[in-house]
């Protein structure tokens, strides 16, 4: 009745065990992974063919952590898991980020990767464990991924890199710090540490890629038994329209990306890219529209990198080393606790402070238990900051991620609650932004 496949190998000190075959079998390719006694289903599915009109990969990332892996109920009236929990959202960007890149150029199937959390033994933290299991379905799924990835937690305690640490392990490290890549390269890093030099962090980093290679050649063993055929896809020609492109487009793209104002640059991009469409005759189709906005993305792409190759100098005519011009206020808000109006460029922010007692503390409710975090920062990114409109209402994925990014860079440095025993909410309004 099952056909299953398994592999396992001595990872820091603990056994990772992949296998697939025995859970979720309709799906185009499950993993269940368990790293001590922590256990994770990572499963792939992928559309048979093309989203019509899209000009992006819609690849879907949805990592959740059930309550009942830590032997908890949840709470509330319902008494069963509800939106994404900010740990969430932040996990799924975390396994989007390094295999988005490794799926072929092109290929525009709708995608939908899910990983979820089974058991959790309070000591290994689900994340690294839902990377893995992650990149283990990709390559046994058939889609063109170019894959696998491994992925590990560098810490460093009393001065040596450790492998993987334990959760409680972890509050005694000055690095936090999570790598994935491939077998030759870095995909992705994300970080927190104690002012650590340049040197330590890329010690750390190059720790964890040497660490995560078993992980890689794991999952190459396990494909080898068990991977599906690779799919046999068809990709548009990218270059039928590409010399219409050019000569119609070209030389106005150029003198577009010559222009320092963002707005006058965009509105001189868009009558370009008017007149392309103007032009070109081309099908009524969802999927050759697509093909044309692709090739003029390339072309846009090879004018401002090749530019900036070619002169040393970037869009807005500063060279390599030179910064936008920077201002900043203080005391910018008559009412506020604390405020400032930080702008750089076509860039800016304004950052409100407030102050609370311990009653304001914020509750974070997470599988390995309640806790208080007396620090929160938060980031709004409103459509009006680009001269657009759009939706508004609660924080995105986007607006969660760039929050936390600010929150693990200005945590480190914040006085401790024996010096200064109030919690504090910065708010980062984005009021202008370049892009």
């Amino acid at each position: 009745m099952f056909d299953i496949h398994r592999v396992e190998i001595d990872w820091g000190g603990r056994k990772l065990t992949l296998e697939t075959g025995r859970i979720a079998r309709q799906a185009d390719a499950a993993v269940y992974a368990q790293y001590g006694e922590t256990s994770v289903l990572a499963t792939v599915v992928a559309a048979k063919a093309p989203k019509p009109g899209v000009d992006f990969f819609p690849l879907t990332v949805n990592y959740q952590e059930k309550t009942y892996a830590a032997g908890k109920i949840p709470g509330g009236f319902f008494k069963r898991e509800g939106r994404p929990s900010e740990k969430e959202t932040l996990t799924s960007r975390l396994i989007d980020r390094p295999i988005r890149p490794l799926f072929v150029e092109g290929f525009k199937n709708e995608t939908q990767v899910v990983i979820t959390v089974l058991s959790h033994d309070m000591e290994n933290d689900p994340d690294i464990l839902a990377l893995v299991a992650s990149s283990a379905a990709l390559t046994l799924s058939g889609v063109p991924f170019l894959g696998p990835i491994g992925a590990a937690r560098v810490g460093l305690i009393g001065g040596e890199f450790v492998l993987n640490p334990l959760l409680d392990e972890m509050a005694n490290s000055d690095l936090d710090l999570v790598i994935a890549g491939t077998h030759d390269a870095v995909m992705m890093v994300e970080s927190e540490a104690k002012e650590l030099s340049e040197k330590q962090m890329l010690e750390g980093v190059m720790f964890g890629h040497k660490h995560f290679q078993p992980v890689i050649q794991a999952i190459i063993k396990l494909a080898e038994k068990a991977a599906k055929e690779p799919w046999d896809i068809k990709l548009p020609d990218a270059q039928k329209y590409s010399s219409q492109v050019k000569s119609i487009a070209e030389a106005d793209l150029r003198k577009a990306f010559g222009t320092k104002e963002k707005q006058k640059r965009y509105d001189l991009v868009k009558e370009a890219e008017g007149k392309v469409k103007a032009g070109v005759e081309i099908p009524d189709d969802a999927t050759e529209k697509v093909l044309l906005s692709d090739t003029i993305k390339a072309l846009k792409s090879e004018i401002v990198r090749g530019d900036i190759v070619k002169t040393g100098r970037r869009i807005d005519g500063r060279d390599l080393k030179t910064v936008r011009p920077i201002v900043s206020e203080v005391h910018v808000l008559p009412r506020t606790h604390g405020s400032a109006l930080f702008t750089r460029g076509e860039t800016q922010a304004i950052v409100v402070a407030t102050l609370g007692t311990g009653e304001d503390e914020q509750f974070v409710d997470a599988l390995e238990g309640t806790r208080k975090e007396r620090f929160m920062l938060h980031y709004n990114f409103p459509p009006y900051s680009v001269g657009e409109t759009g939706r508004m209402g609660s924080p995105g994925r986007r607006e969660i991620g760039h929050g936390k990014l600010a929150w693990r860079a200005v945590r480190p440095v914040m006085p401790t609650q024996e010096e200064f025993p109030y919690t504090i909410r910065l708010v980062s309004e984005i009021t202008e932004s370049n892009g």
